[in-house]
């Protein structure tokens, strides 16, 4: 159980840093007025999809 939980943490990590380099792409979604600010992140959503998509369709592929 604590090497599941070591790997889920390093498996964050590494998409925490990931995630800085693709935060906000050109094609998301951001309003700001006063103080309140909006987000969406609507091309950083499709990207990682794609990703993800690609990923599991090798993945399938090998099995």
């Amino acid at each position: 159980m604590g090497k599941l939980f070591l790997l889920l943490g390093v498996i964050f990590i590494v998409i925490g840093l990931i995630w800085t380099f693709i935060g906000r792409l050109p094609g998301d979604i951001s309003f700001k007025k006063g103080n309140f600010s909006f987000h969406f992140p609507i091309m950083t959503s499709i990207v990682v999809s794609i990703i993800l998509t690609l990923i599991f369709y090798i993945i399938g592929r090998f099995r």
